[in-house]
Formats: C-alpha cells, structure tokens, sequence
C-alpha cells in the first residue's frame, strides 16, 4: 500500500482511549499478558468470535484441561486452550490484501455452484490464513475489493454509517442525458421502493459513442449502480470499481 492510504485505513479501527502523551513522557509499549478467550479463539483462525462464543457455552472449549464456559476468561500465554479436544493453533498476524477482482469471479468465501471465488485467487500465497473479502462486487463487476482476517476492521468498513466513499467507472453505450445525470446526482427511487442518497457522477464521451461515468457511492445497496442504470434505462457495458476509502487500484 502507498504510506498515506495505509495509515488512513487503519485510523478506521478502534482509536486509542489512553490520553495523549506530554512532550517530556517516553513512549513505552506495554505488551498485553492476558486476553479474552473468545478473542484468542478468533485469532487463532478457529472461527469468529461470535461462533467463538457458541463453542465456550456449549462446553466445547477448555483451558488448561478444564471446560470454560465464560466467554471473558482471561487467557495468558502459558494457559492451554483447545476446541473439541485439540489445541488451538497460534494466533495468526493480520492480513491486509487489495485485490483487483475479475470478471466472471465470485467475491464469498465459497460459492455453492462451484464458480471461481476471490479467495481461490490467492490461496497459494498465502495458505493457512482464514482470509475473507470486505463487502462484495457482483460476479460480472471487476475492480477492488479488500480480503482480511481483521474482523474487527472489515466491520467498521462495511458498517453503513461510516458511509466508506466508493469510486467506480461504468461504461455505459451511448450518450447520457444531463436529465439521468442530474437524477442520479438529486437522489433517486429505485423501482423496489429503496430510496438512494445522492450519486456524485461525471461523464466523458469516448470515441466509440459510448459514455464513461466515473461514480462516487456512499451506500451499501445491493447491486446498486445496475439497478441505477437499469431504471434510468442506461446499458452497462462494463463497471470498474477503482477506489474504496482512501485505497486505489493501480496498474
């Protein structure tokens, strides 16, 4: 990642309740000891916390040879915890891949038809790594999408009102009235009844008569920008999404 948009993402997580250092105070790090169990049996690749926290109540999970059923008991380093009788694996380091999706390519973890998903895509990289993609784009869409085994970021991400700015070029045949535009650009009704924020949108003639619109979103609707078009009578020829947050793909 490029410094900037790194340390952008990141500012998305959880900040810091500590008060702010004095000038004259050394920094210090101070490693943490002890954990919550439903926290090391996350980051261990296991599961998420939530289904983490299933399997302590179920009675599936014991520390040190004896079954624990709070999901808050503090674990350390020396305490041994395993999951229906076998021991956890160590806590995986976090992992954060932008990657450019294909066409024709399913952004699940798994898909049930048995179709390419983006995971397939980098499992030889990276094996062992409880990856999963932060949001989706459809399988005929391409562009960015980010995998991560940071469930506490992905979520921050994806929650609605944080409202991540997303920027897409869709390729649309013909020419686009300023009418579709400034409908888009006012915030429109979709013919299910969902009611959209406004779109910023530019548009750019090609020498093909097609018209490129380069597309700002700021909503977690399913699939919106085809149901945008389709309703506007606008047909995509091929939708790009280039930048999520401050992250933009490159060459």
């Amino acid at each position: 990642w490029r410094q900037a948009g790194r340390e952008e993402l990141l500012a998305w997580r959880r900040p810091s309740r500590r008060p702010p250092l004095s000038s004259a105070e050394p920094v210090q790090e101070i490693p943490s000891c002890e954990r919550r169990l439903n926290k090391v049996i996350a980051e261990a690749g296991c599961c998420s916390r939530r289904k983490a926290d299933e399997l302590i109540f179920a009675g599936r999970v014991s520390v040190n040879g004896e079954v624990e059923r709070q999901a808050g008991r503090r674990i350390s380093l020396d305490d041994t915890v395993c999951v229906d009788g076998k021991p956890l694996a160590r806590a995986q380091q976090m992992l954060y891949l932008m990657l450019h999706k294909p066409v024709q390519v399913v952004s699940t973890a798994a898909d049930p038809q048995g179709r390419q998903t983006v995971l397939s895509l980098v499992a030889r990289e990276f094996p062992g790594v409880r990856l999963f993609p932060v949001g989706r784009l459809d399988y005929f869409s391409e562009g960015l999408i980010l995998l991560t085994n940071d469930g506490r970021l992905a979520q921050r991400l994806m929650h609605p009102r944080h409202h991540l700015p997303k920027l897409y070029e869709v390729l649309v045949r013909n020419v686009v009235t300023q009418k579709a535009l400034q409908t888009m650009r006012s915030g429109m009704r979709l013919a299910e009844g969902e009611e959209l924020l406004p779109v910023e949108v530019t548009a750019r003639s090609t020498a093909s008569g097609c018209t490129l619109l380069r597309m700002v979103l700021r909503q977690g609707v399913n699939r919106q920008i085809r149901r945008m078009c389709r309703d506007l009578g606008l047909t995509i020829l091929r939708l790009k999404r280039i930048r999520l947050g401050p992250l933009e793909l490159g060459d």
